[in-house]
């Protein structure tokens, strides 16, 4: 059954796809963080629907409600009226929020992916500016639409042409192991900081005051680098004085991923306008923004879709939502994700293929490097996606579902569901140390060709202008 479905994926859809074409598996049960697939192999999920599943495949409370409600005969389609279900889940989201967007946020219902809450997030800043340019960082991700796509790093987004409406600069994201300053992330953080307040305050930039600053706390897609708490809180320093609505994009880190319920909340900024989707709807399709009330300027189907009210995801991110505050889980995501990164470095003693070991909580990431290739100007080696993508079809054959990501798809990235248990990380260590002899055996050091600065493009299997990440189309 597995070869047959695969061979009829790979002749029906599109040349489009990611995870289909790196992890040939046909998934048939799951449960908490195990899959397993048609061919009867389990598999231990460091993928979980690319931070969808913060509670695991499967959550007993999760499918337990979803039952209750489609035997209720609930409204299951709302487009944006009210229901019960709908009500619970926007008290329990309000409750959550960070800083004083949990006091009276507005919260508006998008399409369901989290590309399209960034288009509402740009929109809506537009719109109660009057201003059209938008701040972005080097390596950010913030969907596949095109204006998603136009504030985000990697040129395969953008090369089916960005949003010309929108005008974007971009500043260097403070990037410690591959510094743009070549100075340290710290020191890097306060030099962006500075050129973003000279952008906007110099008469002679050629930029002015932008309708908005985007950003993620933690890049995912771009190689688990996270921004220093020192950098963050000058940006919003900055963009606060200047009134310029500071977009913190928590696709991806929202919901307990960091160690944190929402990753802003470590540096102890509140954004003005907050994204939110993947794991907010608790597994399934839901995308929001919440946002300052004064920012509420726009009219009636100023930002619309049919699926923005989706019952059965309402249902399943208020559980979600409630669970993982109730069970402390973003504390417990802290220590089993630094128990990880623990044995990460231990095995990067030996392993000199691991460049840089980083992340927070249960997003985790390891730059793979060439050791025996040419150093950059940070003395860093150079990035081996041959490498990586060797390791990561090793590790699939032992059991570990995981992905790349970052400049040139050469960061092994962990992003298991919250509730990894201490003897699951400790399989996913052992299982990633036979899968780097594995990988190492067929690709020995020394016969690597050139340290790997080109894209994945350039690497045997790999589709033409891969991206690995995705999740929000």
């Amino acid at each position: 059954m597995r070869a047959e479905l695969l061979h009829r994926q790979a002749r029906r859809e599109s040349a489009a796809r990611t995870y289909a074409r790196t992890l040939p598996v046909v998934p048939v049960t799951a449960a908490g963080a195990v899959v397993t697939g048609a061919d009867g192999r389990t598999y231990l999920d460091c993928l979980s629907g690319a931070g969808s599943l913060a509670l695991g495949h499967n959550h007993p409370e999760v499918v337990a409600a979803l039952k209750a409600t489609l035997d209720s005969g609930a409204l299951l389609h709302g487009l944006d009226l009210i229901t019960p279900q709908k009500d619970a889940f926007t008290t329990e989201l309000l409750a959550r929020l960070p800083g004083e967007l949990c006091q009276d946020a507005r919260v508006h219902f998008c399409g369901p992916a989290g590309t399209d809450a960034v288009e509402a997030a740009l929109k809506l800043a537009r719109e109660a500016t009057g201003r059209r340019g938008v701040v972005a960082f080097t390596g950010a991700y913030h969907g596949m639409t095109l204006g998603a796509a136009s504030v985000s790093g990697p040129e395969g987004l953008r090369s089916g042409g960005p949003a010309e409406a929108q005008p974007v600069t971009r500043l260097p994201f403070p990037y410690g192991y591959r510094c743009p300053f070549g100075v340290g992330e710290e020191r890097a953080g306060e030099l962006s900081a500075r050129l973003l307040e000279s952008l906007i305050t110099d008469p002679c930039s050629g930029v002015g005051r932008p309708a908005a600053v985007i950003l993620e706390v933690v890049q995912g897609e771009g190689g688990v680098v996270a921004g220093p708490d020192g950098w963050l809180r000058e940006v919003r320093r900055i963009t606060a004085r200047h009134e310029v609505p500071l977009i913190v994009d928590e696709v991806q880190t929202g919901v307990g991923r960091t160690g944190h319920f929402w990753a802003c909340e470590r540096a102890g900024v509140t954004p003005d306008i907050l994204v939110a989707a993947k794991a907010v709807g608790g597994g399934l399709p839901l995308a929001l923004i919440a946002y300052r009330p004064e920012l509420d300027v726009w009219a009636p189907g100023a930002h619309t879709g049919t699926f923005r009210g989706n019952t059965l995801a309402m249902v399943a991110g208020e559980i979600t939502l409630r669970t993982v505050a109730e069970q402390g889980l973003a504390g417990r995501a802290a220590e089993v994700g630094e128990r990880l990164r623990r044995g990460l470095r231990e095995l990067a003693a030996e392993w000199p293929e691991f460049g840089d070991v980083r992340g927070r909580g249960l997003m985790t990431g390891v730059e793979l490097v060439d050791p025996d290739g040419p150093a950059d100007r940070t003395g860093s080696p150079p990035a081996d996606p041959r490498f990586a993508h060797a390791l990561r079809a090793a590790c699939l054959d032992h059991g570990l579902l995981l992905e790349l990501g970052g400049r040139a798809d050469s960061v092994l990235r962990l992003l298991p569901p919250l509730i990894l248990g201490d003897g699951e990380a400790d399989s996913v260590l052992e299982r990633l140390a036979g899968a780097l002899r594995a990988a190492r055996a067929g690709i020995p050091r020394g016969t690597r060709s050139g340290g790997g600065r080109g894209s994945a493009a350039t690497v045997p299997g790999a589709p033409a202008g891969a991206v690995s990440g995705g999740g929000r189309a």
